[in-house]
């Protein structure tokens, strides 16, 4: 008899583990945590300080606004971590931008190290310990927690069975490069806004005619640039 496949873990090391408390507790994610589908665990980087006062940063050499993350407390929790199949991420406006076909690739891998990054970055050196840099989006936030989450959640609900409908994830939007196909629900007509009728005619095969080009059409109107782009090359995380 063959053994039940581990769940995808991710490790997340950060400076404010409280900040997962609500969103890893609620919903979806708290369904995969309890039927053993996820493992999420968090892990407070001042763990691995050097010092009493439980010192992780430090100013930047040459001056500058801010402080930065020290090499030794990520590398020193970055070798507790770090397992033979982990692959480390370390979250940065600087990275590589975070998509559905990324969120899909990271569900097949078996442990995730995500590393938030805090105050003005990280010490430059602690790259070398590091497989990928992601970003959510071309905007800086006060840290990697809530890139962190977004991730979890992305990737969380690509994996079999966390989601209750069997394939749902996979007609969404961004799969294809197209956005998601207009829906609706009860009533029928709602203050003078009718659902289109094809959607009524229990007709599937005109149905899903109609979601495939209304789809072309709301991806033309509001991400034309979606259309624009080529398939992207196939990622290999650095081991």
């Amino acid at each position: 008899m063959s053994r039940p496949k581990p769940p995808l873990r991710f490790d997340v090391l950060t400076l404010f583990p409280r900040m997962f408390e609500g969103p890893f507790s609620e919903s979806i994610l708290k369904r995969a945590r309890e039927r053993g589908l996820l493992d999420v665990r968090l892990t407070d980087l001042r763990d691995f300080s050097t010092d009493r006062h439980h010192t992780v940063d430090d100013r930047p050499y040459g001056g500058g606004a801010g402080m930065l993350l020290m090499a030794e407390p990520l590398f020193q929790a970055l070798k507790r971590l770090r397992k033979k199949n982990s692959k480390v991420i370390l979250l940065s406006p600087q990275g590589r931008r975070f998509d559905q076909a990324l969120a899909a690739k990271f569900a097949k891998e078996r442990h995730l190290v995500l590393v938030c990054g805090h105050y003005e970055g990280v010490d430059e050196r602690i790259l070398d310990f590091v497989d990928l840099e992601l970003s959510v989006g071309d905007f800086v936030l006060t840290g990697g927690e809530i890139p962190a989450m977004a991730v979890v959640d992305a990737v969380a609900r690509l994996l079999p069975g966390v989601l209750a409908k069997p394939g749902a994830a996979e007609k969404e939007s961004f799969t294809e490069r197209l956005l998601d196909y207009p829906q609706y629900t009860r009533p029928a007509e709602w203050r003078g806004r009718k659902v289109p009728e094809v959607l009524l005619s229990g007709d599937h095969a005109r149905i899903d005619a109609w979601r495939r080009e209304a789809a072309r059409r709301a991806t033309a109107l509001k991400r034309p640039d979606l259309l624009e782009k080529p398939a992207r090359k196939k990622l290999r995380l650095r081991v």
